[in-house]
């Protein structure tokens, strides 16, 4: 009886948890390992941190969605994998065999490479929902006695959007508050223009974000790198375009949100043939892990080249999109070898993204996500927050009744045909 093993719960590893059942074959059995109990979706996130969501409306219990489908799960962290031994180690000690893997972890959060960052640190967070509960506290007290902010990302993060995402609300819910004129906003990022996305840009990006950010007033420094933090105050230094030291920057403020960089969980980090040096999992076209092939990546946790080399070292996104486009080549691609065919399917490559603003938002499509393309469209407006808004609904409805169905390839298509109306 073939076991396919699955380690992560989240956003890959639930879908992809759904869709293995539904293409494994009977005698098969189908395991998702996880250092939670709980999935809850990222995406909303920034919302929690400004109390326009309770964690519990973005939550749900893992164990009855899967026991409901007959998908075995194990409510522990998985400690290391031995692909040597086709094995994967529990935090007790204990060993759990398979006969496929399938990594979707996410990433680890590498707020350590810069002292002072993060939640035990001097800045909060927005990757978790334990993150995102927390900084919603702080974002009380700070609304109690506001000044000047700092919102970004440091060098060598990949996840943008939710950056933009975060400066966006936070400036809306404080017009709301009619406390917009008592807070200086600064944005401090990696890379070398405002809207660069890690992706080189989309569409308009560039001009739609700079003009978004000098309407409300939010100052930016591209091309930095964070040095520090210490409480109250962060220390940047700016960068040229040859990537040499421009100018130094003592930023003071009273909250600060910055995204770190990722890396590969320790789970896997430092497997000689399975992950790059920063722990990301190497995969072929298919998914599959070239030195292990009954191994396969699905999500942030995959190794993926930067779109383009930049003065400051950034990452690749990777988007819902492109995700559930993995997690579907991944369920095929083993369904084939428990087949004994070949395996032929390969992931969409695509950036899909909506990205919230409070009471309007942005939308991009990059089709493939890799220069050049033969779609690369961005648009701005109140649509996307509402459209942003229905995702989180569907998202958790499909969750709860079990369904796998690819909701951003439905986005993508909709909005093509929009712009086929349109002539564009």
């Amino acid at each position: 009886m073939p076991h396919i093993v699955i380690i992560g719960a989240g956003i890959g590893g639930i879908p992809m948890a759904y869709e293995m059942k539904q293409l494994a074959r009977p005698e098969d059995e189908v395991t998702v390992i996880s250092n939670t109990t709980t999935f809850h979706f990222v995406p909303s996130n920034p919302w929690v941190a400004v109390n326009w969501r309770k964690r519990g409306e973005i939550e749900q219990e893992i164990a009855p969605l899967l026991k409901a489908r007959k998908i075995r799960f194990i409510a522990q962290a998985a400690a290391r994998v031995h692909p040597e031994r086709n094995e994967v180690e529990l935090a007790d000690g204990s060993a759990v065999a398979y006969d496929y893997l399938v990594i979707a972890t996410g990433p680890k959060l590498a707020f350590d490479e810069i002292p002072g960052l993060g939640p035990q640190g001097h800045t909060q967070s927005i990757c978790h929902v334990d993150h995102a509960s927390a900084a919603a506290g702080v974002w009380g007290d700070f609304l109690a006695d506001p000044g000047p902010i700092v919102v970004g990302a440091v060098q060598g993060a990949s996840c943008f959007g939710p950056a933009y995402e975060f400066a966006l609300i936070i400036e809306t819910d404080l017009r709301r508050r009619k406390l917009r004129d008592r807070v200086p906003m600064t944005f401090v990022t990696p890379e070398p223009y405002i809207g660069h996305l890690g992706l080189g840009g989309v569409g308009d990006s560039k001009g739609m974000m700079e003009s978004m950010f000098r309407d409300r007033h939010i100052k930016w420094i591209c091309n930095a790198k964070v040095t520090r933090v210490e409480a109250g105050k962060m220390f940047v230094t700016e960068h040229d375009e040859d990537g040499k030291p421009k100018k130094e920057h003592e930023l003071p403020f009273h909250y600060s949100m910055m995204l770190p960089a990722f890396k590969g969980v320790d789970a896997v980090f430092g497997i000689e043939g399975l992950t790059n040096p920063r722990g990301f999992v190497l995969i072929d076209a298919h998914q599959r892990n070239p030195k292990y092939p009954n191994i396969y990546g699905v999500g942030v946790c995959v190794s993926i080249p930067p779109v383009e080399t930049t003065p400051v070292p950034l990452g690749t996104p990777k988007t819902g999109y492109m995700i559930e486009s993995m997690v579907t080549a991944t369920a095929k691609n083993i369904r084939a070898a428990l087949d004994a065919r070949p395996q032929t399917e390969k992931a969409t490559w695509n950036a899909v993204c909506l990205a919230d603003f409070g009471d309007s938002g942005a939308a991009f499509i990059a089709l493939p996500q890799i220069p050049p393309r033969n779609v690369n469209w961005f648009s701005e407006g109140k649509w996307v927050h509402l459209a942003k808004v229905a995702f989180e609904k569907y998202f958790m409805y499909k969750l709860r009744k079990g369904k796998s169905e690819p909701i951003y390839e439905k986005i993508v298509m909709d909005a093509l045909g929009i712009m086929k109306l349109k002539g564009k």
